[in-house]
């Protein structure tokens, strides 16, 4: 079947043009299975909240943001092939929101192989913030401040028989320096402190542990997946500890995870209250949630939603040419950009971003409240 030439003509154009508007393109290697794919998925579905919103208006320079997300099964050495891929054969700009300390880690030699930004990592590791790595933009708050925080208001409420389970790897080890510097703070060292691998942890025996030492609370750094198989061994032994987590675990799925557990559970959180319609930035995020048919917005989807505004503002301002040195250049240019009611900034000095840092507990109702 011949086309008539208008028709024709016209078709070739809308080609040409959906192939112009698709053309930023960001890659994200990311845990969409394993033990964080809660907290992952939720943090991608927050990100697009934006991204979708941000295209439909016309994208950036009149070009569409791709989001090209790729399982790396919370794996680090799969992250770095993803990675590789996402760069050398996907030509992305960027890469983006990628979860985990270990796997952010093991990306800093490939970004500076290929000089390619990482644009707010889901990790609050201190070795993404000190030293300032020319290539990497965070977004959310260190887990060190989490945890200091965390201590703080188990001491304020008059504990201090304190237990510490940390998983064994660079995430805890970083995390549990904010702990120590919480515990330092209240003259209080811990009364139980272990390890626990990744994978597989014996739950069971460490939850005895704490039974036995007697500790009025517990502070449990670790993924989704393994904290809850923690809080549901520790119920076991009929220990009535109060259970805290960072906010790496502030995800509706994690709430799944511990199921009738769940209540009284604190988690840290880097972001606003999510119903805290006060600020623009979660009024914003709950207005297209809304829009899209969802039911509203939790603390992992508002992490991804913050990066993903941080990210387009990088793209604005690095213009219609843009290239990743370019977007990286236009992002340490960044001076109080303001989020919603949180303001980021960056600099040759500090890629930080925010310092917010707040606490909620797990309600009755499957809900964080604060």
């Amino acid at each position: 079947m011949k086309f008539a030439t208008p028709v024709w003509s016209a078709l070739l154009m809308v080609l040409l043009a959906t192939n112009a508007f698709a053309q930023l393109r960001v890659g994200q290697p990311s845990g969409f299975t394993g033990s964080v794919a809660a907290g992952v998925k939720e943090n991608t579905v927050g990100a697009k909240l934006y991204l979708d919103a941000v295209n439909k208006h016309g994208g950036v320079h009149g070009q569409a943001v791709e989001l090209i997300s790729v399982d790396d099964q919370f794996d680090p050495a799969k992250t770095v092939e993803a990675a590789r891929n996402l760069i050398t054969q996907q030509h992305v700009l960027a890469l983006f929101l990628n979860r985990g300390t270990p796997h952010a880690q093991a990306l800093l030699p490939l970004l500076a192989e290929y000089r390619v930004p990482l644009v707010g990592p889901s990790t609050g590791a201190m070795a993404l913030h000190d030293p300032v790595n020319p290539w990497v933009f965070n977004v959310r708050a260190p887990y060190q401040r989490e945890a200091i925080k965390a201590v703080g208001h188990l001491v304020s409420l008059g504990m201090t028989r304190i237990a510490v389970l940390q998983t064994d790897d660079s995430f805890g080890a970083d995390a549990v320096i904010g702990a120590e510097k919480g515990f330092a703070a209240a003259n209080l060292k811990p009364v139980l402190l272990q390890k626990f691998p990744r994978d597989k942890a014996d739950f069971a025996a460490l939850a005895t542990q704490v039974a036995h030492s007697e500790a009025q609370a517990v502070l449990y750094i670790g993924s989704s997946g393994t904290v809850a198989s923690g809080v549901k061994a520790l119920r076991a032994t009929g220990s009535s500890a109060q259970v805290v987590t960072l906010s790496n675990n502030a995800s509706e799925g994690f709430i799944k995870l511990l199921g009738e557990h769940a209540r009284g559970v604190i988690v840290t959180q880097v972001f606003p209250n999510e119903r805290a319609m006060t600020y623009r930035l979660i009024k914003e995020a709950q207005e297209l949630a809304k829009a899209q048919g969802l039911p509203g917005v939790s603390p992992a989807m508002m992490e991804g939603f913050a990066a993903a505004k941080v990210l387009v503002e990088g793209l604005r301002r690095a213009g219609p040419k843009v290239t990743p040195a370019s977007l990286r250049d236009a992002l340490e240019g960044l001076q109080k950009f303001d989020l919603g009611g949180l303001e980021v900034s960056y600099s040759a000095t500090d890629h930080t971003g925010l310092d917010f840092a707040d606490l909620s507990i797990i309600g009755g109702d499957g809900k964080f409240r604060r």
